[in-house]
């Protein structure tokens, strides 16, 4: 009996690991955590690929019930199904110090990010500084963690906020930055769907990507800080 944490990456149901989907096929209990991000399938795809009944798990159910999950794992296989990687933009490192406090045998299996998915920019992953994340309302700490990271003149990624089932679009964060001080002439970067077939680069100014028409979401938006040459040949191409 055990614990699984599987990342099932960003786009469909079969972007799941053969070693994820077995210990899916294994497990008593499958919950998916749909509260960081949305998957670009539905519930019952994922359970048609799967065969598998999917239970779909809140923070509440998460977090709150986290030494609950893990005792459960004593006596049952359970996964946790992860949207993107199993712990890369998440919290749920407290489940494995949980089932180590309880003794329970654990699994993480990892996935494609949006943390790494970004590289299709041509951006340098070493370069990007401190991740931010934009909320819907009305906060300080990103601005302050673009500002730190242009200090050091690093890449910075931006996540957009999930609200009841809504994604904050590119565009509305973009402007969340411009009223914060960002200049409508500032170079920007916004992805869409990333990690899919119909992933998009999008490259320009603050001001022309304001009124770019723009796919469904996910998105997630970048400012650049020094370019390597090579970088901003990548970048051009998009533009």
């Amino acid at each position: 009996m055990a614990l699984n944490l599987i990342g099932i990456g960003l786009n469909d149901e079969k972007d799941i690991s053969v070693k994820g989907l077995e210990l899916v096929k294994n497990s008593d209990v499958i919950l998916l955590e749909n509260y960081t991000s949305l998957m670009q399938c539905s519930v019952k795809d994922l359970e048609d690929f799967y065969k598998k009944k999917i239970e779909l798990a809140n923070r509440e159910r998460i977090e709150n019930d986290c030494e609950k999950i893990v005792s459960e794992a004593k006596k049952k296989n359970i996964s946790i199904l992860v949207i993107g990687d199993a712990l890369s933009a998440t919290t749920h490192i407290e489940l494995i110090l949980e089932c180590k406090k309880q003794k329970v045998d654990y699994c993480v299996i990892h996935n494609a990010s949006v943390l790494t998915a970004v590289a299709i920019t041509g951006l340098q992953l070493y370069k990007f500084g401190k991740t931010a994340s934009i909320p819907f309302h009305e906060a300080d700490s990103y601005w302050k963690i673009f500002q730190d990271n242009q200090k050091i003149k690093a890449h910075t990624l931006f996540l957009l906020d999930l609200q009841d089932g809504k994604f904050m679009t590119g565009q509305e964060g973009l402007k969340k930055l411009v009223s914060k001080g960002l200049k409508e002439d500032a170079k920007a970067v916004i992805v869409e769907r990333l990690g899919s077939s119909e992933a998009k680069v999008h490259y320009d100014t603050a001001k022309k990507l304001l009124n770019l028409k723009l796919e469904n979401p996910p998105h997630a938006l970048i400012i650049p800080g020094e370019l390597h040459f090579k970088e901003e040949e990548c970048l051009e191409a998009f533009k």
